[in-house]
């Protein structure tokens, strides 16, 4: 029998992570017929939402759950959540190194939360691998993030011109991802160390396309030439992890084409009590139409969801401005806590898509060609904004007033021209063309499936996996020369007992 490949996944506790590299599993299985095993840190225990979706991974993938991790409330006190993660796969790594010695693995993928378990994999002989959940842009700050480390004195935030990474669009410091904002935060001290790691890796698999960030991939194979570079994507939520009937899908059956605003801050973004009250009103006074999963304002945190499903009351938007739900009954609809966003977003009916900018829900309202409103609240997602709205030019994006809120005039202004006005119909042509390229990216000879193909083979004929085949033949053929030699002379014998006897008394009588 033909030996495949055997591939480990590590992914981080979130929903935003273990995602995509479930459906990069699914990829390798379909089109590859690699064998998977993707292997799970827990924070607490798992969500229902994590357990949904591995019960429906197909059975030529398995799943492992590393024994829970519980941090005291002390001690994560006013760490972001970033931290939380790296600390939880940090005290997984001892039982982790157990799963990968219990099997011969060909090739290890961690998420680069838990960067620190490549040194286990170049302890024990598999070739360790970065699955980059972000798009090259972010990549792009990583790898330069120790020598800005070392030239720039100040807080980023403050510089007065913007930075100019290689291959990509300038940007100001106040929009580079939260983590590295405060540089003397655990969170920045942490994210630098695993800048420092992504050497170690053999190759980094990145979730974005050549047709999208082409200079920027570029520019990064031709810094890092010892490390191939694998954009893969998009890589995006499969079907079969929707839900199939919904009240929502009901609601936008019923609404005119491309008409809806679909507004969503994904699993862990929140707002705080003043700003949900500005963004309804906002909503409202646009006229426009609008499906909103709404979630529990939060004063202190804009990521106070991520870990774990958000539990409501009995009355989920009592929040919400007096008499809002009433008085728009008939122009959107509220959602609590959660809806199908890739069925919401692939629905003939929704024709706009305001975000937080997380990279999956961007690649989502890519592949659907909706065009989008860019609200960024935590992680790299002022990066995404500036790459949507200053250079994939995809996006809107309103600005904030002076005590840092998006009021609702300015909402109001900003949904109108992506639904109805001039700026609205450009960043649609734009949202199209991206939409073409992506399709090609993915197609039969696209750039992405090239990449993708690339890196099986590159697994498949890894000089381990090789060398581990050569083996198995070596033993193999030598079992059937022992079978052959011991089969002769078994032969031989039954022979000379029963005929070989007869006939040597013979040739004696005979002489």
């Amino acid at each position: 029998m033909e030996q495949k490949p055997h591939i480990t996944i590590l992914a981080s506790p979130g929903m935003g992570h273990l995602i995509p590299l479930v459906e990069f599993a699914k990829l390798l299985v379909h089109h590859h017929d690699l064998h998977i095993t993707c292997i799970i840190p827990v924070l607490g225990s798992p969500s229902k939402t994590m357990k949904a979706v591995l019960r429906a991974l197909p059975t030529t993938i398995d799943h492992v759950f590393l024994p829970p991790m519980i941090l005291e409330e002390e001690e994560i006190k006013g760490l972001k959540f970033e931290v939380q993660i790296i600390l939880t796969l940090t005290r997984s790594l001892p039982p982790l190194r157990d799963v990968l010695k219990s099997t011969r693995f060909s090739a290890f993928v961690v998420d680069p939360f838990g960067i620190d378990a490549l040194d286990i994999a170049k302890e024990l002989n598999i070739s360790p691998y970065i699955f980059f959940h972000a798009n090259a842009f972010t990549l792009s700050l990583v790898f330069h993030l120790k020598k800005l480390d070392e030239t720039v004195s100040c807080e980023y935030r403050d510089l007065l011109e913007p930075l100019k990474l290689p291959g990509c669009i300038p940007i100001h410091g106040r929009d580079l991802m939260e983590p590295v904002q405060d540089r003397t935060s655990e969170s920045h001290k942490m994210i630098l160390h695993s800048a420092k790691q992504f050497r170690l890796a053999e190759g980094i698999i990145i979730n974005t396309f050549m047709e999208l960030e082409g200079s920027a991939i570029k520019a990064l194979l031709d810094e890092a030439k010892n490390l191939p570079l694998y954009p893969v994507g998009p890589i995006q939520s499969g079907s079969s992890n929707q839900v199939e009937e919904s009240d929502c899908l009901r609601w936008l059956d019923n609404q005119p084409h491309c008409s809806v605003l679909f507004v969503c801050f994904g699993s862990g973004g929140t707002l705080s009590y003043e700003q949900t009250n500005e963004l309804a009103l906002g909503l409202e006074l646009s006229g426009q139409k609008f499906l909103w999963v709404v979630r529990t304002p939060n004063n202190e945190s804009a990521d106070a969801t991520y870990h774990s499903d958000q539990t409501l009351g009995n009355n989920p938007l009592a929040f919400l401005p007096k008499g809002f739900v009433e008085r728009t009954k008939w122009q959107g609809l509220v959602v609590p806590s959660w809806a199908p966003q890739a069925q919401v977003l692939s629905h003939g009916s929704t024709g706009g898509f305001l975000t937080h900018c997380g990279w999956n829900s961007t690649l989502e309202s890519i592949m659907q060609g909706i065009p989008l409103i860019a609200w960024p609240l935590y992680a790299e997602q002022k990066m995404n904004a500036v790459l949507l709205v200053e250079d994939v030019e995809v996006a809107l994006r309103p600005k904030t007033n002076k005590n840092g809120l998006i009021d609702r005039e300015e909402i109001a202004i900003v949904v109108k021209g992506l639904m109805v006005g001039e700026e609205g119909k450009k960043v649609r042509y734009r949202m199209k063309d991206i939409k073409i390229a992506a399709e090609k990216a993915l197609s039969a000879n696209g750039s992405s499936t090239k990449a993708l193909s690339e890196l099986a083979s590159q697994w498949t004929n890894h000089p381990g996996f090789k060398s581990c085949l050569f083996l198995i033949s070596y033993f193999v053929t030598l079992s059937y020369i022992a079978y052959l030699t011991v089969s002769c002379l078994y032969n031989y014998i039954v022979w000379f007992f029963r005929g070989g006897i007869k006939f040597s008394l013979w040739f004696l009588m005979y002489i």
